[in-house]
């Protein structure tokens, strides 16, 4: 890796920190966020449901890029009970909602990967993505240096997206 793959993001470091700084819990880093103890300024919760919640990923695709999911860790779609699989598609909407208020992209991605072989990186707790597109957002910094550009602190996209949620 040269030089050129990197992009100062010093805001990370508190993140990291502030979620490594708690004793992990059994399964998936999701898990041991909803066990840390911290508030959802701090580990940027943007929504709460009775059954699901909100969460900005802390690697994102791009700006107000958020992760939908139930508390209950399950790995696959057919794993969600009745009330969890409709309120995650509630929330899946709500968010979207939330990101065209908040954002006003030019589109919108929604996807899930299920299990590792499809791109999982937390196989093991089910999750949507909710991204937000604009055109040319797939820029040169991607193209020619595998780096993407976030001008936004995760902070300040939770607050944005908190005030865009539907009420």
């Amino acid at each position: 890796m040269d030089a050129y793959e990197r992009l100062w993001n010093g805001w990370r470091a508190a993140y990291v920190g502030s979620v490594s700084a708690h004793p992990l819990a059994e399964g998936s880093v999701f898990t041991a966020i909803l066990q840390s103890g911290l508030s959802d300024e701090e580990s940027n919760i943007v929504h709460r449901g009775r059954l699901v919640f909100a969460i900005l990923n802390a690697f994102p695709y791009a700006t107000g890029h958020t992760l939908l999911m139930p508390y209950r860790e399950v790995a696959d779609l057919e794993d969600l009970d009745g009330d969890e699989a409709a309120e995650l598609w509630s929330t899946v909407t709500d968010a979207v909602r939330a990101v065209k208020a908040a954002y006003q992209p030019g589109g919108v991605n929604i996807g899930i990967n299920i299990g590792r072989p499809a791109g999982g990186s937390v196989s093991q707790h089910l999750h949507v993505h909710v991204v937000p597109r604009w055109t040319g957002d797939g820029n040169f910094m991607t193209a020619i240096a595998n780096t993407r550009t976030l001008p936004e602190a995760l902070s300040d996209r939770a607050a944005r997206l908190r005030a865009a949620w539907p009420r």
